[in-house]
C-alpha cells in the first residue's frame, strides 16, 4: 500500500466537511450527486475524503443560493467557473434569467400586496365573522357583492 502524502493528510471526511459547512452530510452527499460538488475519493475502507476545495465549491454554492439561484443554475455556473476559457457572457445569461425571475416575483408580490391592502381596508375588524370582507373574498363571495366592472 502506498505512503499517504501531505495532500491525503489534508483530505477532509464527510463529517469533518459537513461540520465546517453547516451542513448534514446528506445534502453534501446530495450536491455530489448533482454534480455541484466535486467526487470525494474513497478510503480503502469506503469513506469519503473531500479535497479542501471542497469548502471553497460549498462557499460558492451558499453564496450562489443567497442570490436566489436554483441548484441546476449553479451547476451551470459551476461548469462554467472550471473553464476559465468559457465567455463569461453565458455566466451573463444565467445571471439576466435569474434577475428576470426576481423581476417577475416581485410582480407577483406586488400584486398580492394591492389586493391583500384593498381587502384589509373594507375590513372594520369587528364584528362577526360572517360578514367579513377577506373571508368572504377567500371563499369567492366577494364577486357577488361587487358591482361589475362593465356595468
Amino acid at each position: 500500500m502506498p505512503a499517504a502524502t501531505v495532500h491525503d493528510a489534508m483530505r477532509l471526511t464527510i463529517g469533518e466537511l459537513a461540520q465546517r459547512a453547516g451542513l448534514g452530510a446528506e445534502t453534501l452527499r446530495y450536491y455530489e450527486r448533482l454534480g455541484l460538488l466535486a467526487p470525494a475519493c474513497r478510503t480503502a475502507s469506503g469513506y469519503r475524503q473531500y479535497a479542501p476545495e471542497a469548502m471553497e465549491q460549498l462557499d460558492f454554492i451558499r453564496r450562489a443560493q443567497a442570490l436566489g439561484f436554483s441548484l441546476a443554475q449553479i451547476a451551470e455556473l459551476l461548469a462554467l467557473h472550471a473553464r476559465p476559457e468559457a465567455d463569461m457572457g453565458a455566466v451573463r445569461v444565467i445571471a439576466e434569467q435569474r434577475l428576470a425571475d426576481i423581476d417577475a416575483k416581485m410582480g407577483d408580490l406586488r400584486r398580492m400586496r394591492v389586493g391583500l391592502q384593498a381587502l384589509l381596508t373594507a375590513c372594520p375588524g369587528h364584528g362577526p365573522s360572517a360578514q367579513c370582507p377577506i373571508l368572504a373574498a377567500l371563499r369567492g363571495d366577494d364577486t357577488k357583492e361587487r358591482p361589475h366592472e362593465h356595468d
